[in-house]
């Protein structure tokens, strides 16, 4: 089970989002969301990740062969954290 979990400080309040299981396309979205949310441009996250314009852009469209390594490193800069659980031993067997 994955868990994505974001914080994003706002002026007014936080906004708490959490995912329990997540496409490509939720991951972009989130991505993109948390972007905007900053006040951030694509190509504002490509310099501040050390990825590129077009990476940023099939990440948010929620491409789903981007580069794992890159993603989280995408992740990371915009502050979204991510939790992975094991399955408990019931879920493990079925």
């Amino acid at each position: 089970m994955v868990h994505i979990q974001t914080h994003i400080l706002f002026p007014y309040g936080n906004l708490e989002f959490m995912m329990t299981t997540c496409t490509t396309e939720q991951i972009g979205k989130l991505v993109r969301d948390t972007r905007k949310a900053l006040g951030r441009t694509q190509k504002d996250l490509a310099l501040t990740s050390g990825t590129g314009l077009r990476f940023i852009i099939e990440l948010e469209k929620g491409k789903p062969t981007c580069q794992f390594g890159k993603v989280l490193t995408v992740i990371r800069t915009l502050g979204i954290s991510i939790t992975l659980t094991p399955p408990t031993t019931d879920e493990a067997d079925k």
